[in-house]
């Protein structure tokens, strides 16, 4: 810290000194202290922005992966063509279709059944009657011109007093919602009822029966003047054949007759006979393009994140070190990122068993490995110990040219199989014979909660048999008591057993039920103060629980070289789009199981993002924001402490200096009087020259 003079001049001379720039000087050096705090929360400014622009990298990746790990993502996308657009054109293609080419040979449309009334002069004519109108199969509906009686008549229509007119009566139809339309069509001829069906195909198909009259339009043949109905198109469903398959299809839009597949009919097939009609070919193809460009994406952010990380390794355009270099982070995000990228994807896994202790296995399992000879591997046998574990050094030692790995999540545990060989050759056959055996948890339900007059209550269990031997431990609070915790030896290790045990604590009753398998625990009191909570880890021993293990394949592809991915040495990508192109014509479902697929290098991929990103509390970058953040906060909390202690210095130090410099100014005149009272007492006056 430098030093502070102050300059007096003369001190006789009543000039005194100034005290602002005196104090600011001051208080100046005393802030050089908080010079390195300054520095190191700019440096802290500097990462935080990195590790944001890295974040959005990750961001920017985690997106790409989830088009291609999700089950309606990209790989799901279909693409589709028709052979006669002007036959059939194909609207649509989920992702349930499969690939392939479908022949397709249309006999007929479906038609929509309509029809009309006679004709009349005009439109504004009163008519009489009624008519009864049936659509499909359902009941037969009666539309009656005048007002409704007071006990109407059932499935009836009444058009209203007054209301008369073919108008009239189609908007009566139409307000009764009886699926079809009514419209009156007038031309030079005259004006006319018009029906249409609602639903096309035969199920829409109109029955009418007309008794209306019109007395202005009395003929020669008629005298009542009659409407007579007239068919005009009758309902019938479309008839084709796919893949030689005859079906029928109510609507000209046909949907899932191919699963997954929508298309429009818009002409039958041409043709003079059946063996003559012309075959429509539908081809349903997966969207090779579409994933391809994905990939080719992935690819992009993953080199646009590598860029980033390896330019923190350096120095800037200034020459100075980047925010990040030298720090931990970049080297963990690295081995992350190689890690994942050159992680194996499983040919296949066993189905998942619970990780708690006391899981063990039984059965076998049987391996091929392309068309090699199969091979058993029998658990319980001396060289296999019955856990997953044992299972996978068993396999692996049987050096099947497969590799045998337990992984392990979110309480669960499975089997995963790696073919050491790509490709076909390189295919897994496995048959599980598999089974886990698992002790029975007996959980705690609460089966009638409190009320304010009665007690909580509720159930354990309920195990096999009276006499099995349990093992684990019991904890139940009552209230806002004291939680009291069992643990089950040899002797309390039944259900009787831990009912006697239960019972020597304090607030809780436990009883058997009539059949001795299960226990009622019952709080001691009623309403919130007798509330259980109760956290069972009791397990019935005797009577596990066997589940049989299967074997769900996954892919035979090992590795994203495969895909045509290869990795650079800088650690960056490179992509073969003709590679993958192949890949996906000939094993389509593989690409999909790579990606997709539990246990699969896709899904663990983009677990690995997710954890190392900004998205996860735990993830690399999260946490290095934590600590800077945490660094933040204590220097901001120092830089403050130091302003206040500064402010203070600087107003004390004000007073001071300007009281010091108050006595400065009055020297001169006290030095005056000084003189005056001196040359009184000596008669001596240092003004004069003698």
């Amino acid at each position: 810290m430098g030093t502070v003079g102050l300059s007096f001049g003369s001190p006789t001379s009543g000039a005194g000194f100034n005290v602002s720039s005196t104090v600011a000087e001051i208080i100046s050096n005393l802030q050089n202290v908080e010079t390195p705090w300054q520095t190191q929360l700019t440096s802290l400014e500097s990462q935080n922005t990195a590790i944001s622009n890295l974040g959005t990298l990750f961001s920017n990746l985690s997106n790409d992966m989830s088009s291609l790990t999700d089950f309606e993502g990209v790989l799901a996308q279909k693409e589709g063509s028709s052979s006669d657009t002007s036959v059939l054109e194909l609207t649509a293609a989920s992702s349930s279709a499969t690939a392939g080419t479908h022949s397709v040979v249309v006999n007929n449309l479906a038609q929509t059944s309509s029809g009309y009334l006679d004709s009349i002069a005009d439109a504004s004519d009163a008519l009489s009657g009624s008519m009864s109108i049936e659509v499909g199969s359902g009941p037969a509906e009666s539309v009656v011109i005048g007002a409704a009686p007071a006990s109407p008549a059932a499935n009836t229509i009444y058009t209203g007093s007054g209301n008369d007119t073919l108008a009239d009566i189609a908007s009566a139809i139409n307000s009764a919602n009886l699926g079809l339309t009514a419209n009156v069509l007038t031309d030079s001829s005259g004006s006319r009822l018009s029906l249409v069906s609602g639903t096309s195909g035969t199920a829409g198909q109109l029955t009418v029966t007309s008794l209306l009259t019109d007395p202005n339009n009395v003929t020669d043949d008629d005298s009542s003047g009659t409407l007579n109905y007239n068919v005009g198109v009758k309902g019938e469903d479309a008839s084709l054949t796919i893949d030689g398959v005859p079906l029928t299809s109510a609507s000209n839009t046909v949907s899932n007759l191919i699963p997954g597949v929508t298309f429009q009919l818009l002409a039958p097939s041409a043709g003079e006979s059946d063996d003559t009609l012309e075959q429509v070919q539908v081809v349903i193809a997966n969207d090779n393009s579409g994933v391809e460009s994905t990939v080719n994406q992935f690819v992009t952010d993953y080199n646009s994140l590598i860029s980033a990380i390896n330019t923190q390794e350096g120095d800037d355009s200034s020459g100075s070190p980047e925010p990040l270099f030298g720090s931990p982070t970049l080297s963990l995000l690295q081995q992350e990122l190689l890690g994942g990228l050159n992680m194996p994807n499983p040919s296949g896994y066993i189905d998942p068993i619970s990780s708690a202790t006391g899981v063990t296995l039984s059965g076998s399992i049987t391996i091929q490995l392309g068309s090699n000879a199969a091979q058993t591997v029998n658990v319980g046998e001396s060289s296999t110990p019955d856990t997953l574990a044992g299972l996978a050094a068993a396999i692996n030692d049987a050096e099947i040219g497969v590799n045998a790995a337990v992984t392990t999540g979110n309480g669960q545990s499975t089997l995963t199989l790696t073919s050491q060989t790509e490709g076909s050759s390189g295919a897994l056959t496995v048959t599980s014979a598999l089974s886990s055996i698992a002790p029975t948890a007996l959980n705690y339900v609460d089966t009638t909660p409190y009320t304010s007059s009665t007690p909580d209550t509720g159930t354990l269990g309920a195990v096999a048999g009276s006499g099995d031997t349990l093992s684990g431990s019991l904890t139940i609070q009552v209230g806002t008591g004291a939680a009291q915790t069992i643990t089950l030896d040899s002797s309390d290790d039944t259900l009787a057993g831990l009912m006697g045990a239960i019972n020597g604590l304090s607030g809780v009753k436990a009883a058997l039920d009539q059949a001795g398998t299960g226990l009622t625990l019952t709080s001691s009191a009623d309403g919130a103060a007798g509330a259980l909570t109760v956290t069972s880890n009791v397990s019935d021993t005797t009577s596990p629980t066997i589940t049989a293990l299967n074997y769900n394949p996954s892919s035979d592809i090992g590795s994203l070289t495969t895909l045509g991915i290869s990795v650079n040495n800088d650690g960056s990508l490179t992509f073969d789009a003709d590679s993958l192109d192949s890949v996906l014509n000939t094993d389509y479902s593989s690409v999909v199981g790579f990606f997709q697929n539990a246990n699969g290098w896709g899904q663990a991929f983009s677990n690995m993002l997710s954890g190392a990103g900004t998205g996860s509390t735990n993830g690399i970058l999260a946490l290095a924001v934590s600590q800077n953040s945490s660094t933040e906060s204590t220097l901001n909390a120092e830089i403050s402490k130091e302003n206040s202690y500064i402010s203070a210095q600087q107003s004390s130090l004000t007073a001071e200096l300007n009281s010091a410099n108050e006595i400065m100014q009055q020297l001169p005149s006290q030095l005056n009087g000084m003189n005056e009272l001196y040359s009184a007492i000596t008669g001596y006056d240092e003004n004069m020259n003698g």
